[in-house]
């Protein structure tokens, strides 16, 4: 737990040294609307990134949920335009069917035995090619008003996407950090064969977590769409990336058995806080991307110095 408070002091205090550089350059960064607005956009990439962490945590990595996000917001449209279903059930269904994408990853990775890596950079093209055979280029639009409610509404002044962000992280954070399942998620990162010699329910919570992650990919399509007002066949292309690279950077080993969901939801606001400032001071995007990459190996070198000295 030390070496997770660690990392997360680390992240904290490059945050607010970042932050506190991108006000100075733009007095537009730490105004009110601005800061909410980019609550909104994290939104999608921040469901995926809480779930991945639980991925991640156990030593796996779910390279598909862009495509199931893309998969989701297309069946979305299909479902309630031209099967004609109302456009709740038509949410719920395309949401099913996202999780049922999730729960398929499990399958292959748990009872077939392919390797994380494996098993979702297939199921990547998969559930692209169907977004994509699916939707024939074509585009849905026209929902109606109430819709755009969960992607462009506000509750108390605050964007309605953002409270589902909060308590999603809330009760990961309980459910990872405070319970046995949890405690099961890092004994399967640490030593697999370990856990299961323990009698730990490894396929079981893997199974779990892999749907789990379908399922937040999904849901963060549906609210993609209401956001964008529209559905496409690419949404959502590369956002796995996005959720690995806060993930990563909130601490979470690549290799399992560490993590916590608040270094990950430090990783989302820093990077967030990077795209949106450094586009405020009128930097282009390959800039942003290259100090995002400098900023996630510096993090990562300062964190391995400290835990190796730590350990000393």
């Amino acid at each position: 737990m030390t070496r997770f408070l660690r990392h997360e002091t680390i992240l904290a205090v490059l945050a607010v040294i970042v932050l506190g550089i991108l006000a100075y350059q733009s007095d537009r960064f730490f105004t009110v609307d601005n800061l909410l607005n980019q609550g909104r956009l994290m939104t999608e990439v921040g469901l995926v990134a809480i779930l991945m962490t639980f991925v991640i945590a156990t030593g796996g990595i779910d390279l598909s949920v862009g495509s199931i996000i893309g998969l989701t917001a297309i069946l979305t449209g299909v479902f309630w335009q031209s099967v004609g279903l109302p456009l709740p059930l038509a949410a719920l269904a395309a949401i099913a069917c996202g999780t049922f994408g999730g729960f398929a990853n499990g399958v292959i990775i748990t009872r077939f035995g392919v390797p994380p890596l494996i098993a979702t950079l297939a199921t990547l093209a998969l559930y692209r090619g169907l977004a994509e055979g699916i939707s024939q280029a074509r585009s849905v639009r026209g929902y109606p008003e109430w819709f755009y409610v969960l992607g462009q509404g506000n509750v108390l002044g605050v964007p309605t996407q953002l409270w589902l962000l909060v308590l999603t992280a809330i009760v990961a954070a309980i459910v990872l950090g405070l319970t046995r399942w949890g405690r099961t998620v890092y004994a399967i990162g640490n030593n697999e064969v370990a856990a299961r010699f323990s009698g730990l329910p490894v396929d079981r919570a893997k199974l779990a977590i892999y749907t789990a992650s379908g399922f937040a990919a999904a849901v963060a399509g549906v609210i993609l769409v209401s956001r964008v007002s529209t559905t496409r066949s690419d949404m959502g292309t590369g956002l796995e990336l996005d959720a690995i690279t806060a993930v990563v950077l909130g601490g979470t080993s690549i290799f399992g058995g560490r993590g916590t969901i608040a270094g990950t939801v430090l990783g989302l606001i820093l990077i967030q806080a990077l795209k949106n400032g450094l586009s405020l001071a009128g930097v282009k995007g390959d800039g942003t991307i290259v100090l995002i990459g400098v900023v996630l190996i510096v993090t990562i070198l300062i964190s391995n110095i400290v835990h190796r000295n730590g350990n000393r």
